[in-house]
């Protein structure tokens, strides 16, 4: 079952000083984290331990134990055949590397770490801010990206209520601490992430199977868009501008293509909610270098994959199931 998808719906706020629940829009939590909002009933600020966060709605339908199971979710990863049964974190380290670690046996050790995290699914909101985040935070401009829509196995166990955010520092969660013995799925308010949804923590043996396909859509662009881009980008010089001043000769140099794509992807984002719009420049920076037909694709492909979800969940239904 498909849940709404909606990255600009209203979220819930609970304020820890006078214990009021309120509804608001993603543009006064903006305000809030600048010091523009307070608590209708207290009137804590952002700046205040007990200012008020985002919380669970009431009417998430995955708070009824039932629907985790029956529900659509989602996540995104960079790995082609993500969740790798047979995960092995210390296949890819080079015998140089190895040795950094302090040999084989400190290499099995952190190998038995990694695989005792759990993994993390969401709503398809959440899958899509997780992909722009490590676009942004974690130099993965690159990379490409899948989309999974993920199935549960039926029979398993889903742990009572919900948690705040269990991650650490890293975004990593040690399953056994969420999943204790007899537990299989753990939700948890994800904070950073499509803020205010529920996600799940959990282990390789609750996927039943997903379905996959790249991320944003190879077709899936705006043509009109894509050629007044292109138009504009090719009549712009690719050539560095010489910087003025003092401090010139420390100045990275920008060519006037390369400013107009960042004035471009940056007009692109306005049209999205405020939450997204920093990662999205970010992820659709364009570069010294870059070919302009496959940038504007590419950044027109990227806005469809939030501004029309339906092409994906087509795409998504089209695609196999593979059984993990």
């Amino acid at each position: 079952m498909e849940r709404l998808i909606d990255f600009s719906r209203d979220r819930q706020m609970l304020c820890g000083g006078c214990g009021r629940r309120f509804v608001v829009g993603l543009d006064w939590i903006d305000r809030w984290e600048q010091g523009g909002e307070k608590c209708p009933g207290c009137g804590l600020t952002c700046e205040h331990e007990d200012a008020p966060r985002v919380t669970v709605d009431p009417d998430d339908p995955v708070l009824d134990d039932d629907r985790v199971v029956s529900v659509s979710w989602y996540h995104t990863s960079t790995q082609p055949d993500w969740p790798t049964r047979d995960f092995d974190p210390a296949a890819v380290l080079t015998p140089e590397t190895r040795m950094m670690m302090g040999g084989d046996e400190h290499v099995a050790a952190w190998a038995a770490r990694q695989r005792a995290k759990a993994l993390h699914i969401g709503t398809y909101e959440a899958a899509v801010h997780n992909m722009l985040r490590r676009t942004r935070d974690q130099a993965d401009p690159g990379s490409r990206f899948y989309l999974y829509r993920v199935r549960l196995d039926p029979s398993v166990v889903v742990r009572e209520c919900w948690l705040i955010d269990p991650s650490d520092f890293a975004g990593d969660v040690v399953l056994e601490e969420v999943c204790p013995p007899g537990v299989d799925v753990a939700r948890y308010l994800n904070y950073h992430e499509d803020p205010g949804g529920l996600c799940l923590a959990l282990g390789r043996e609750a996927i039943a199977g997903v379905q996959q396909v790249p991320v944003p859509l190879p077709d899936a662009w705006d043509a009109d868009w894509v050629r007044e881009a292109v138009a504009a980008l090719e009549t712009a010089s690719d050539g560095p501008v010489p910087a003025a001043g003092r401090l010139a000769r420390f100045m990275r140099q920008a060519s006037p293509r390369a400013v107009l794509g960042r004035e471009l992807a940056a007009a692109l984002a306005g049209r999205l909610p405020v939450n997204l719009r920093d990662q999205f420049t970010s992820t659709a920076a364009f570069a010294e270098g870059d070919d302009p037909a496959r940038w504007a694709r590419r950044t027109s492909a990227l806005l469809d994959l939030i501004a029309n979800p339906a092409r994906v969940l087509s795409a998504l239904g089209k695609a196999g199931h593979r059984q993990v």
